[in-house]
Parts: structure tokens; C-alpha cells; sequence
């Protein structure tokens, strides 16, 4: 599909395309540009055909698919690199979770030559590093993809690249992209780092350790707050504005929920507990989840 590949930042995400573009014989070679020293190790495990590149100089010039799967904070120094060493017919894509943003650094920083068209693969989890990327992981999981009107043929390779790797494809535009993403991910793991520090503030106040008697609310809020601190932090910052509305929204929520609890209403707050009984039932039908109690886990 493509003769040559390069994955700049090779982390779980990064090295899950690499196994799945190997896998699948998706190109002839693929290259990885990834700082960490720990990580290039992983890497040269993976595949023998791999070939480890260190620095995004000249010898890029010749790539026909760039994907960038570094912190989104990284691609403003990675963008310098790519307009004075990439040709004009590189497709450029990323992995990020925020669109806003990078269609901004696009319009302003990108060479007017190049093309950068927008992936965004909706899976992954709070494990960081190559050891932990699957050829599986895409699979039968949404992969959204920012509507570009500068170039509809690279756009449509891209949407078969992804399906090579097992996605299922949607088209948005970076705006509304921002807004579901706000709700469905961004807000989830806040309220899970806000969860687990409230638990450990609890512990400071009352000197006692109540995270070893974690049961699986808490267990579950915590592997989703074990997640890259600095790719979260580059999200969270990047799409502020449509996560303060929704913080707004789950405040007001939450104190409606305080109010049902205080004074006893029954009927309300049963009302509210099937609802999202039926919300979970939605997720399971769209199979976004497995229906095994305790997601799955053996143990």
C-alpha cells in the first residue's frame, strides 16, 4: 500500500500500527523516529525489518506516509522538521485526541506543500510504552477522520490504511470532533485523576490507607487514571474550552445527585440509576464493551 512508513514516537499507540502495518503488509519499509532509549530497545524486538532512524533530517524525504503518535505538545518542533525535509506527495497524519488545535498549528505552522490529513483512533489504554502494542488493537474500534478538503484521493487512502488496521471509519469536523470527545473521554478521565486525588486527600485527613480496601469502582478509576500524565495534560489544555462547558454540566449534575441523596427522593434517583443502566446496555449493543462482569477480567 505504501513502499515507505515512518511512526515518529513509538509508544503503545505508535508500535500497535507498527506490528499492524507489518502484519498486514501495509509497506515495504517502515521506519521509527522514537527518542526514548528504553523504548528503542522494545522496538528492535518487535521486527528485524524495522529500521530506526535518529533524526527527521534528509532521509525522510523519500516517506510516503508519515504518522506522527507523539504528545500533541511535541508537533509544533516536529512540523519544523517535516517542511524542510518532506516532499509533496508524503501523506502526514496523527493520532491526537484534540482537532481544534492542530487544524490551528496546521493553518499557521505547516508548508503549504505538504499534507497532513487528521486520524484519530478511539482506542488504547492506560499502559505507555512499544511492549504493550497489539496488531490487534484497531480492531472493530472507530478511527475518526477530519474531513480535508485540500486532497480527497490521500483522504481516501488514509480511510484504507485505518481499514487494513481493523478500524471502522467516521468522518467529522474538528469542532464537533471536540465537542463528543469532550464528553465521552476527556471529562471520564478527569473525573477519574479527581476521583483517585480525593481518595488520597481522604487518606491525609484521616490517617488512614483506604486505598488497599479499593473495591471496583475505585480499582477501575484508577487504571483509567494510570494513563500518560503528559499526553493528558496536552489534551486537557488543548481542548479547555468545551471541557469547562462539560465540567459545568457534571457539577450541576453532581449537586442535583447530593440533593436526590439528601433528601431522600426515591423516585428521582431511581429514575436517574435505570437511565444509565440503559446508557451501559447502548454501549454494549454499539459493542464498545464486553457484556463479562468486571469488564472481562478473570480475576
Amino acid at each position: 500500500m505504501f513502499k515507505n512508513i515512518l511512526i515518529i514516537g513509538c509508544g503503545m499507540i505508535g508500535s500497535s500500527i507498527l506490528r499492524g502495518a507489518i502484519s498486514q503488509k501495509l509497506c515495504k519499509k517502515v521506519y521509527v523516529y522514537e527518542k526514548n532509549i528504553k523504548y528503542q530497545n522494545q522496538i528492535k524486538k518487535i521486527n528485524k525489518k524495522i529500521i530506526l532512524i535518529k533524526k527527521l533530517d534528509k532521509k525522510i524525504k523519500d516517506m510516503d506516509l508519515v504518522v506522527i503518535s507523539t504528545p500533541m505538545s511535541e508537533y509544533q518542533k516536529i512540523i519544523i522538521k517535516l517542511n524542510k525535509n518532506l516532499n509533496n506527495k508524503t501523506l502526514i497524519t496523527d493520532v491526537g485526541s484534540t482537532r481544534g488545535n492542530v487544524t490551528k498549528l496546521i493553518k499557521e505552522k505547516l508548508s503549504k506543500k505538504l499534507n497532513w490529513v487528521m486520524s484519530h483512533p478511539i482506542s488504547g489504554s492506560e499502559a505507555s510504552g512499544p511492549k504493550f502494542g497489539s496488531k490487534n488493537l484497531f480492531k472493530n474500534k472507530w478511527c475518526i477522520l477530519i474531513k480535508n478538503k485540500k486532497n480527497k484521493l490521500l483522504e481516501k487512502k488514509l480511510s484504507r490504511f485505518w481499514k487494513k488496521l481493523g478500524s471502522r471509519i467516521l468522518f467529522m469536523q474538528e469542532h464537533e470532533h471536540d465537542k463528543v470527545f469532550a464528553v465521552t473521554s476527556h471529562l471520564p478521565h478527569l473525573v477519574a485523576y479527581n476521583l483517585i486525588k480525593t481518595a488520597q486527600d481522604f487518606q491525609k485527613t484521616y490517617k488512614k490507607n483506604v486505598i488497599k480496601y479499593s473495591a471496583g469502582g475505585l480499582r477501575d478509576f484508577s487504571r483509567i487514571a494510570a494513563s500518560n500524565e503528559i499526553m493528558w495534560r496536552d489534551i486537557f489544555f488543548n481542548n479547555s474550552k468545551n471541557i469547562s462547558k462539560i465540567i459545568d454540566l457534571f457539577i450541576r449534575n453532581l449537586k442535583n445527585f447530593k440533593i436526590d441523596i439528601n433528601k431522600k427522593r426515591n423516585s428521582l434517583l431511581l429514575d436517574k440509576l435505570k437511565k444509565s443502566k440503559k446508557a451501559r446496555q447502548q454501549i454494549l449493543l454499539l459493542k464498545q464493551d464486553i457484556s463479562k462482569p468486571d469488564f472481562g477480567r478473570e480475576n
